[in-house]
């Protein structure tokens, strides 16, 4: 399985996402630290999740980061991660 979607449906499992963005942006890495040529090694990751409200920045970001710990040990070296709260997502649209 691609590990773009193995995180898509890691995330979806652990956080019902009201919405859910996983793009592979590894072509913007090449030449840097854990680049591969055949990419699947950084993503941006936009995710809105009720799972996250009450919890700052920082706590949201290992919430996903403990959910796909398989990944980042694997192959994936980066996540830039975008983590909204639904409230948080509908005031910036």
């Amino acid at each position: 399985m691609e590990y773009a979607t193995r995180i898509q449906t890691k995330l979806t499992q652990a956080l019902a996402p009201t919405r859910l963005r996983v793009k592979d942006v590894s072509h913007r890495h090449a030449g840097h630290a854990g680049a591969r040529p055949e990419g699947e090694t950084h993503f941006d990751v936009e995710v809105v999740s009720a799972a996250f409200e009450g919890l700052n920045r920082v706590a949201r970001q290992r919430l996903v980061y403990d959910t796909l710990r398989d990944e980042l040990a694997e192959r994936v070296h980066a996540l830039a991660l975008k983590t909204l709260t639904p409230t948080e997502d509908s005031a910036q649209g």
